[in-house]
C-alpha cells in the first residue's frame, strides 16, 4: 500500500469521524423543540432523529454532494489536494468541539465549507475556488433562517386560527403527537441536506486521488458509489444517537418557551425549508433553519417573549464560523506542508 493511499484511507476515516461529531453536534437541531415540550425523553427523542437521519438516503438526489465536490477546482491525479481536504477536516472537527463546548449551535455546513475553503486558498490561491458554489451557500446563511422565520411565523397563526375553538387540553394532546411527525419530518430534511456534504468531500478526496473518475455520480445502484452514501448516512446517524446535550438546551429552552404546538408549527417549518434547500443542490445549515423557526413561533406571542441576548449570541457564531473556520483550516494546511516533504 503506498503512503498516499494510507493518507487516502486515513483521510476517508477522519471525514466520517466529522459526519459523526456533526450528527452528534446538530443532534440539537432535530430534537431541541421536541424534548423541550417534553413530548419524547432525550433517549427515545435521540434515536427517533437518527432512524430518520439515516433513511434519508432513500428520499433525496445526492445534489447537495455534487455542489459541495465541486467548490475547490480539482486537477486530476492531485494528490497534495488529498492533504488539502485532510486539513479541512481536521479544522472541521477541532471547530465542532470547541463550539459544542461553548454551546453555541454553530453550522458545521459552513464550517466545512469555510475549512476546505481556506485550504485551498492557502494551497493554490483565489484562482482554485469555484466561487459560484461558494456564493450560492453564502446567500442562504441569511436566508435559511429567514425563510424558517416567515414559514414558521405564519403556520402558527393559521394553526392558531384552525383550531381556536378547542380547548388548550386538547390542542396540546393532539400536537404532542404531531410533533413525533413533524421531528421526524426535520430529522429527514437534516439527514439529506448533511449527511451529502461528507459524501461531497469523500468524492472530492477519491478524485483527487486518481481512484474515481471526476464525471462519476453518487448512486445507490452503484457498488462503488454506494459505500459512500451508506457509511456517511450511517455515521449522521450515529453521531445522531449520542446527541449534544449542551446545545439542546440552548435551542430548546433558552431561545423562547415552547408548547408542542409550538414545537409542530417550527420543525414543519423547518422541515419544508431544508427539503427545498436539499432539492435545489444548496448546503444550508439546519441550525441556522430551525433557529429562525423557533424564533417564528415566539415571535407570534410577543417579541419580548425571545430572549433576544442568546440569539445574538448565536449570530455572532454565524457570521463569524466560515472566516474563523477558513482561518483554523488554513493553519491545519500550513502545519501538514511544513510536516509534509513531498509538496
Amino acid at each position: 500500500m503506498t503512503p498516499l493511499m494510507v493518507v487516502i484511507i486515513g483521510t476517508v476515516a477522519v471525514a466520517l469521524i466529522f459526519d459523526i461529531i456533526n450528527g452528534f453536534h446538530d443532534s440539537a437541531n432535530s430534537i431541541a423543540t421536541v424534548v423541550s415540550t417534553r413530548v419524547l425523553s432525550p433517549k427515545v427523542a435521540v434515536l427517533w432523529a437518527a432512524f430518520f437521519n439515516f433513511v434519508a438516503m432513500f428520499i433525496f438526489a445526492p445534489r447537495v454532494a455534487d455542489t459541495i465536490t465541486k467548490i475547490v477546482r480539482i486537477d486530476g491525479n492531485d494528490s497534495v489536494y488529498v492533504y488539502v481536504v485532510l486539513a479541512g477536516l481536521v479544522g472541521a472537527v477541532v471547530w465542532d468541539l470547541i463550539t459544542w463546548w461553548l454551546g453555541l449551535p454553530t453550522s458545521s455546513s459552513h464550517a466545512l465549507i469555510g475549512g476546505v475553503a481556506g485550504a485551498g486558498l492557502a494551497y493554490k490561491g483565489l484562482d482554485v475556488i469555484r466561487w459560484g458554489n461558494i456564493w450560492k451557500t453564502v446567500q442562504f446563511i441569511p436566508l435559511a433562517p429567514l425563510i424558517g422565520l416567515i414559514a414558521a411565523f405564519f403556520i402558527m397563526i393559521f394553526v392558531s386560527w384552525l383550531f381556536r375553538r378547542w380547548r388548550p387540553q386538547e390542542v396540546d394532546r393532539l400536537f404532542r403527537k404531531g410533533q413525533l411527525l413533524s421531528a421526524a419530518l426535520y430529522s429527514l430534511g437534516h439527514g439529506g441536506n448533511d449527511a451529502q456534504k461528507t459524501m461531497g468531500i469523500i468524492m472530492a478526496l477519491l478524485m483527487a486521488g486518481g481512484l474515481m473518475a471526476p464525471d462519476t455520480q453518487l448512486s445507490l445502484l452503484h457498488f462503488n458509489t454506494m459505500w459512500i452514501i451508506l457509511s456517511c448516512h450511517l455515521a449522521m446517524a450515529v453521531g445522531t444517537a449520542f446527541g449534544g446535550w449542551r446545545i439542546v438546551k440552548t435551542m430548546g429552552m433558552k431561545i423562547t418557551k415552547l408548547k408542542p404546538v409550538g414545537g409542530f408549527c417550527a420543525e414543519t417549518a423547518g422541515a419544508a425549508t431544508l427539503f427545498m434547500a436539499t432539492h435545489m443542490g444548496i448546503p444550508v445549515s439546519t441550525t441556522h433553519t430551525i433557529t429562525g423557526a423557533i424564533v417564528g413561533v415566539g415571535a407570534t406571542h410577543r417579541l419580548s417573549t425571545i430572549k433576544w441576548g442568546v440569539a445574538g449570541r448565536i449570530v455572532w457564531a454565524w457570521v463569524l464560523t466560515i472566516p474563523a473556520a477558513g482561518l483554523i483550516y488554513a493553519g491545519c494546511f500550513y502545519l501538514i506542508k511544513a510536516l509534509h516533504t513531498g509538496f
